[in-house]
């Protein structure tokens, strides 16, 4: 049976406020909660305005404090971005407030441009040994093992469930060398989707965390009432998108009817590739969507992401999803 989660970007929305994006997010986490997602993910991003997870621990609180019991975690955490003690400082804080409820995905990409990045972190390893050995680092921080020398103080003993994040075949292979469940970011970066599932199946060894792989794959949704209007709402990631790869970052922008076919045939078939994983329609056509999904991936859980402009419609679309999750549940 195919558990169903969801990543929210906490996008700033053009003519909103940071405000707004945070009440938004804990609004929508608590709508989710109702809906029976496993977990709500943050994940961080930085120097991008339409994003406003930058600072990823300190909105998990927040939306941790805003609900009772759904997961609530990064999906993921940058790592090389932070020195891992803070991490585990500030994970294990999550985690003494809200027990039993917090995930920390990990991801080795910057999240940001290198500018960005240096500020971060002021040095950048380029060593391709750095992220493993940091996940490591972080891991004994919580098991509080002694062999780093140093004892984390919130993090050391905390019960902090750790995913390795992914979009090629490298997070896939650690994260099944280390025993860890593994979440591919295939709602942006589709093309080694099947390959690092397959991977990570192959080699998992099983570890204290985890006996058996757990395999989740991302997945975009934009239900609405009719497959027209569920179009008319996906433009608005997908001239988001466009504005990104082109160097343009903005806030999520208002949908604009048409906006696909005016790209041209080629700019159209670039955006349907990155976002082949993707449900765009009524109830009948997300629901044939996911399940089609499912069965070409087998994941043991789906991380659904949504960006639309409307937060109503963004709520009703998180329904349709859950409604056809649901079914598919009964059905198996």
């Amino acid at each position: 049976m195919t558990a169903y989660s969801l990543l929210d970007l906490v996008p700033v929305v053009e003519g909103g406020t940071l405000a707004q994006a945070f009440a938004n997010a804990a609004d929508l986490a608590r709508h989710a909660e109702t809906l029976g997602f496993s977990r709500y993910w943050i994940a961080e991003h930085h120097g991008m305005a339409g994003i406003a997870g930058g600072a990823t621990s300190v909105v998990i609180g927040h939306v941790a404090a805003a609900t009772r019991h759904i997961r609530v975690g990064a999906g993921g955490i940058m790592l090389p971005n932070h020195a891992p003690l803070v991490i585990a400082e500030q994970f294990g804080t999550l985690d003494a407030l809200f027990p039993g409820r917090i995930d920390l995905g990990l991801g080795r990409a910057p999240g940001s441009d290198m500018k960005v990045a240096r500020a971060l972190r002021r040095t950048l390893e380029t060593d391709a040994n750095a992220f493993p050995q940091d996940v490591l680092e972080l891991q004994s921080y919580f098991a509080d093992d002694g062999q780093t020398g140093i004892r984390a103080t919130p993090g050391a003993g905390a019960k902090v469930n750790i995913w390795i994040l992914g979009s090629s075949t490298f997070g896939a292979q650690l994260a099944a060398a280390l025993g860890l469940p593994y979440a591919f970011a295939s709602h942006f970066a589709p093309d080694a989707l099947d390959q690092a599932a397959a991977i990570y199946r192959r080699q998992f060894r099983p570890s204290a965390a985890l006996a058996r792989p757990h395999f989740m794959a991302g997945f975009n949704v934009f239900g609405a009432d009719s497959d027209e209007e569920a179009e008319y709402l996906a433009s608005s990631q997908q001239q988001a998108f466009v504005a990104l790869r082109t160097g343009n970052p903005r806030q999520l922008p208002p949908p604009v009817a048409g906006y696909r076919a005016s790209l041209g045939a080629q700019g159209a078939a670039t955006l349907d590739h990155v976002l082949q994983c993707s449900a765009v329609g009524g109830p009948t056509k997300v629901a044939r969507a996911i399940s089609a999904f499912i069965a070409r991936t087998g994941a043991d859980e789906l991380m659904l992401t949504s960006s639309i402009y409307d937060h109503a419609a963004r709520k009703h679309s998180l329904s349709i999803a859950a409604g056809a999750m649901r079914e598919l549940q009964a059905a198996a």
